[in-house]
């Protein structure tokens, strides 16, 4: 068994534990008690929740590693697993927002010792599994940072007084738009998935070869503005345009314009509270329906996920991320190839969420994070304005139910040549 023991690499897991342990609780300070209580629907979570159940999973699958361990509140597991349904029965997700205890300082406590004991346990030297383990529950931890941010947005949307999180509303661009352009993408057999040689969920692997057809990108995400121009032209009012589900939800639903739109299509709720729409920054919190009903009005189709990954691959992670404190998508500057391929808008894909081939999951409880929920989802790729940069690479997949729209999803339109 291998034990991990240098300085050099006890203390660089440590630093990186204790850091982004720290940004969840800091992006939560803007917060009161009774906000972090808020569940405004059955996705979303409430922020005390989010900070609870990510602190569940190193007790789970760390601490408990060790036989002697002792949880100071079992009686919390219940109430924090979200969905691992082989270490036990959990507390119904609609229902989170019942939770009025244990209260949040009781909650920010439990953070505070679970983490002096996988620091504590850190510094003793763990094996390598542990430490990969570690590792899962500090991405999954990324997540759950994004998660905060898009569930209190919707939180306080759903208040009629329309408070804000952050005081800074997201910088507006210049009165020029960028052209919109297709540009060619590699055609013939390439290799997707993640190459190895540092983290990478299950489900981006094993690397395998696809055959791309002749086809082209969008050198950037559509706009406010353009997507404004399919609102006025009736988009909304065109069965052939839609999916039959997504004309089903579109009717049912209500659908005109997308989330967070104000009626009169001249401004939307952000986190820095209502504020004017900028025709120039990318459009967001469109459903997968909404995507593919544009890009079929537009001419031209969603891109799948081996050509956008096959796109994104040779390109830096740099882009409008969490890191940025924008908390919002901001428009591009023009400049030669392709533009916003990372952060911004989580962008749709045309493929459905399903596995690699030769895809096996992780073995145990660990292999619920994924694997299982590869039906009935769709892929998003290169994460959004409020995803932590060091957390997306260009294998990273995500997925959604088509119908979802409050996450911070956008649209890069994809052709056939």
């Amino acid at each position: 068994m291998t034990v991990v023991r240098t300085a050099a690499d006890i203390e660089a897991p440590v630093q990186r534990f204790r850091r982004i342990r720290h940004r969840s609780a800091a992006l939560c300070a803007p917060l009161s008690a009774e906000d972090m209580m808020v569940q405004s629907m059955p996705d979303a979570s409430p922020a005390k929740w989010h900070l609870a159940h990510t602190t569940w999973f190193f007790e789970k699958f760390v601490l408990e590693r060790d036989a002697d361990y002792r949880s100071a509140h079992p009686e919390w597991h219940y109430l924090f697993n979200s969905y691992y349904q082989s270490v036990g029965p959990m507390h119904a997700r609609p229902q989170r927002g019942l939770l009025s205890r244990p209260g949040v300082a009781q909650i920010y406590d439990f953070r505070e010792r679970v983490d002096e004991a996988v620091s504590e346990r850190l510094h003793r030297g763990v094996d390598a599994e542990t430490l990969a383990v570690i590792e899962l529950g500090l991405e999954h931890e990324q997540q759950h940072q994004e998660l905060l941010l898009t569930d209190i947005k919707h939180a306080f949307a759903s208040n009629p007084l329309l408070p804000a999180y952050t005081s800074r509303p997201a910088p507006r661009g210049s009165a020029e738009m960028v052209s919109l352009d297709f540009i060619a993408g590699r055609e013939g057999i390439v290799e997707i998935g993640h190459q190895g040689g540092d983290f990478a969920f299950d489900n981006e692997g094993p690397r395998h070869r696809v055959l791309l057809q002749p086809h082209a990108l969008a050198n950037r995400l559509i706009t406010n503005a353009e997507y404004a121009e399919f609102v006025h032209d009736g988009g909304y009012a065109e069965p052939s345009l839609w999916l039959s589900d997504g004309w089903d939800t579109v009717r049912r639903e209500n659908w005109q314009r997308p989330y967070y739109w104000r009626e009169d299509l001249a401004s939307e709720f952000t986190l820095a509270g209502e504020q004017p729409i900028d025709p120039h920054a990318p459009v967001c919190h469109v459903s997968y329906f909404e995507a593919d009903a544009f890009a079929r009005w537009a001419g031209a189709r969603l891109p799948t996920e081996a050509e956008w990954e096959r796109a994104a691959a040779s390109l830096p992670v740099q882009g409008n991320f969490l890191d940025e404190r924008a908390l919002h998508p901001l428009p591009v500057s023009q400049s030669p190839g392709l533009l916003q391929m990372f952060g911004d808008v989580w962008e749709w894909t045309a493929s459905p969420y399903v596995s690699y081939p030769g895809f096996r999951p992780l073995a145990g409880a660990l292999g619920e994070y994924n694997g299982k929920f590869m039906c009935g989802q769709w892929v998003l790729r290169g994460g959004s304005c409020a995803t932590p940069r060091e957390h997306i690479r260009a294998s990273y997949r995500n997925f959604f139910p088509p119908h979802a729209r409050w996450q911070f999803m956008g649209i890069r339109l994809g052709q056939d040549r």
